[in-house]
């Protein structure tokens, strides 16, 4: 049985006297009954009235009717050691007697409450809750479920630690002890009683551990500059980042309530708080799915196409990409914000990838559908697949964000397969190159490639070459089939980048070699899974 006991009197007739909604009252009761704060505004209001007009036995309560056992209660402790009466500038203000309990319920008149500034008044109606629900559903996102967040401003931290100091002052005097932690957190509470009425509204359950998010941001202009005087304080706890807008951020001033002392908390700001003339405003409902990533493998037949944009100096290069290709479809089916683009390793622009196709990834941010059957899934890759004879995408599906390190793990551990056509300056005849067939496991020291040393830190590389298979064209030419370990530069191995590769073709054949085609025959990343 939830209830109020005698020794919650002197919290009651305080807060209510000081101008605190009654939710928040119950909140420095420490009642944890999440069904009692669910009760309407004046249903509260009438069983604190019936509460202070009992008559004051000792074991005397006025019960709620609530079912469920509070969580958290006051502790019985020695009186903590401080000033009895302090007022502003080191105090606690006079605030009427908690004994007049005329003077509370006249002060408890529906106003702007003094530490919530509102959130459990207005923003728990049902008219708010329709607000948020019809913002979630014009929104058109698909969910089972949702989790609800909100942002509070940061000034609440400091209200709330001010009317903790009042009770605290009060419970002093009758030899007991509030411990801050023990108060129910305004997040909490407001939680508890949006939760169910959003669930009813929506017509799905709350879930905290699903993707999509309804969330609301207050903010109250008015009282903005409440937490500033904490900057003088504690200045360690505020400092400049380039991702926040202001320095004083609820976390910041967390800390700063925490390290500052009591008497100079009290030097700047009233004890109990002042009342406010307006409510907090609700500055965003937002709504936000997880991502979704999609993954398969791609084939580029072009040798003249990027595997991402190709932009420099602001100016792009060539009209598309794969990745424009491929994700501009699944954008318009799922209908997200943007997306991000992997995969298992990259090739050039001139490079052709063959064979059974490259791994690939893409993350879809904040998408509004969701959904979709493996059949659905393959009418998109017919889609994409029509739309261009530059790619083909073959597997595509669903995936977990996890599932995606199994892509990056290959790109250094894995094997790839490569053609290569290569001229030779000097006449070659079979006899001179099928020595490259018997050459297995030869090791490689690559300096970083000139062409991309603008964007690859400059380093030296060893990788390996597994085996290499020639086939003579003409006394000029020649192919290369050449199975080597991931992350090799083909290009530089073939023609030597200056002497930055060691061996390279052209010092195993001593003549000059250059490279005229390269085609990716096998990526052999065992993911995703084929279809």
């Amino acid at each position: 049985m939830s209830s109020l006991t005698e020794k919650d009197r002197p919290i009651v007739q305080l807060l209510l006297n000081s101008g605190t909604c009654p939710r928040c009252i119950l909140r420095f009761c420490c009642v944890g009954s999440q069904t009692l704060y669910r009760h309407p505004h004046k249903d509260l209001m009438k069983n604190f009235k019936e509460f202070l007009e009992n008559n004051k036995k000792k074991e005397d309560t006025v019960c709620f009717d609530v079912a469920d056992p509070p969580c958290k209660r006051i502790r019985l402790e020695h009186a903590e050691e401080g000033p009895d009466d302090l007022n502003h500038n080191g105090a606690l203000q006079q605030i009427p007697s908690v004994n007049d309990e005329n003077t509370a319920m006249e002060n408890s008149a529906v106003k702007v409450c003094n530490v919530c500034l509102g959130i459990l008044q207005d923003f728990c109606e049902p008219d708010f809750v329709k607000k948020m629900c019809e913002k979630v559903n014009s929104a058109d996102y698909q969910f089972t479920s949702f989790v609800f967040s909100v942002s509070l401003p940061p000034q609440l931290s400091v209200r709330e630690h001010a009317a903790w100091l009042l009770v605290k002052q009060e419970m002093r005097k009758l030899g007991l002890s509030l411990a801050k932690e023990d108060i129910v957190q305004l997040k909490e509470a407001y939680k508890w009683i949006i939760h169910p009425q959003l669930s009813e509204e929506l017509g799905v359950p709350a879930d905290g551990k699903v993707l999509f998010e309804v969330s609301v941001v207050f903010a109250h202009p008015e009282t903005d500059e409440e937490c500033h005087f904490l900057a003088t304080a504690c200045p360690d706890c505020f400092k400049p980042s380039k991702n926040k807008q202001s320095v004083f951020t609820r976390m910041a001033v967390i800390k700063a309530l925490e390290k500052i002392k009591e008497e100079d908390f009290l030097k700047h700001f009233p004890c109990p708080p002042s009342s406010a003339k307006n409510l907090c405003v609700a500055v965003e409902i937002q709504c936000n799915n997880g991502a979704v990533f999609v993954a398969g493998r791609y084939n580029k037949y072009s040798r003249n196409l990027p595997q991402t944009p190709w932009i420099i100096d602001g100016e792009r290069k060539l009209e598309s990409s794969v990745e424009e290709l491929i994700s501009e479809h699944l954008m318009a089916e799922f209908k997200a914000d943007s997306f991000n683009f992997s995969s298992s390793g990259r090739e050039d622009v001139d490079v052709r990838t063959l064979g059974n196709g490259r791994p690939f990834a893409i993350e879809l941010v904040n998408p509004r559908r969701i959904h979709f059957t493996a059949e659905e899934m393959k009418g998109f890759q017919q889609t994409i697949n029509n739309s261009s004879d530059k790619i083909q995408v073959r597997d595509l599906q669903l995936v977990t964000r996890e599932a995606i390190g199994r892509m990056k793990e290959g790109e250094e551990e894995k094997t790839k397969t490569y053609s290569a056509l290569i001229w030779t300056d000097k006449a070659i005849q079979k006899e001179d190159i099928a020595f490259l067939d018997d050459i297995k496991e030869l090791k490689l020291d690559q300096k970083t490639p000139l062409r991309v040393l603008h964007r690859r830190p400059l380093a030296v590389r060893c990788r390996i070459i597994h085996t290499m298979k020639s086939e003579y064209v003409d006394e000029h030419h020649f192919r290369l089939q050449l199975k080597t370990q991931a992350g090799t530069y083909i290009k530089e191995f073939v023609h030597g980048d200056f002497g930055r590769t060691k061996p390279n073709i052209g010092s195993l054949l001593n003549r000059t070699a250059d490279i005229l085609e390269l085609d990716v025959e096998s990526v052999d990343v065992d993911w995703p899974p084929t279809l």
